[in-house]
C-alpha cells in the first residue's frame, strides 16, 4: 500500500507543491491548512507520516508537535521559514524525526521523506504475534482482541488506544488524561487511576492479562505486551 501523508501547511501554493511531488513518488496526500484541520483528518484516517509547518495560523507548529506526540504514533517533519539551529534543535528535541527548512527541493522533501518510512517500517515490524492481537478501528471508534470489540466507554477507548499506540513508552497521568478528555480534563492526575483500574477490569472481563498495563510508580503508565 502506497505511504498516506499528511500535509499541514497553510501556505495553499507550497502544500499543493508537495502533494504533486509526493503523488510522483506514488504517495497519497491531504491538505490541512489548521492545526484543526488536521486534527479531524487524523482522528478519520490513518496516516503514515505528518509534514508540519511550524508557522500555522492556529497554533505554533512546536505546540501542535507536543499534543500530536502524545495521542498518535506516526513519524514527523518539520517545515519552517526559519532554518535556525535553535529550531531545528527544539523540533527534534520534541519528538520530530526531520527538519528542513525552506525554501527546498521538493526532490530532497520526498527523499527525507522515504528516508524516515523506511526507517520507521523497520521499526514497526512485530518481534511476535502479539502485535498483531490487537486492532484499533478508527471508524467504529473500538479496540479489538483477537477480532473482538472490548466493551470500553469513549474514554477508555482513547485511553487504550494512546497507550497502544507507543508500546513501552510511559505516559504521565497528565498526557493519558489530555488523550482521555483533552485540554479540559480533571485538575487531580490522580483521577486517572480510576480510568486505569476501570480499564483492567474491562481487560480481566475480557480475559486479557491486565498485567499489560503496567504501573510505574511517580511517572505513569505503559503498555508492555
Amino acid at each position: 500500500m502506497n505511504p498516506h501523508i499528511l500535509i499541514l501547511e497553510d501556505e495553499r501554493e507550497i502544500a499543493e507543491l508537495v502533494e504533486m511531488a509526493l503523488s510522483r513518488a506514488h504517495c497519497s496526500a491531504r491538505i490541512a491548512v489548521t492545526a484543526h484541520q488536521a486534527q479531524q483528518l487524523l482522528a478519520q484516517e490513518t496516516f503514515d507520516l505528518l509534514l508540519l509547518d511550524v508557522g500555522l495560523p492556529d497554533i505554533n507548529g512546536f505546540d501542535f508537535l507536543k499534543i500530536v506526540r502524545t495521542q498518535y504514533d506516526l513519524p514527523v517533519m518539520m517545515l519552517t521559514a526559519q532554518d535556525e539551529e535553535t529550531d531545528r534543535i527544539l523540533g527534534l528535541e520534541l519528538g520530530a524525526d526531520d527538519y528542513l527548512g525552506k525554501p527546498f527541493s521538493p526532490r530532497e522533501l520526498v527523499a527525507r521523506i522515504k528516508a524516515i518510512l523506511r526507517r520507521t517500517h523497520i521499526q514497526k515490524q512485530p518481534e511476535n504475534d502479539n502485535t498483531t492481537l490487537w486492532q484499533d478501528d478508527i471508524q467504529a471508534h473500538c479496540i479489538r482482541y483477537r477480532g473482538q470489540a472490548l466493551p470500553l466507554t469513549v474514554g477508555e477507548y482513547r485511553l487504550l488506544r494512546t497507550l497502544l499506540q507507543r508500546r513501552e513508552r510511559v505516559f504521565s497521568r497528565e498526557e493519558l488524561l489530555t488523550a482521555m478528555f483533552g485540554d479540559h480534563h480533571p485538575s487531580d492526575p490522580t483521577t486517572i487511576n480510576t480510568h486505569i483500574r476501570a480499564l483492567r477490569q474491562k481487560l480481566r472481563a475480557a480475559n486479557i492479562d491486565e498485567s499489560c498495563i503496567r504501573t510505574h510508580h511517580g511517572l505513569g503508565y505503559s503498555f508492555t505486551c
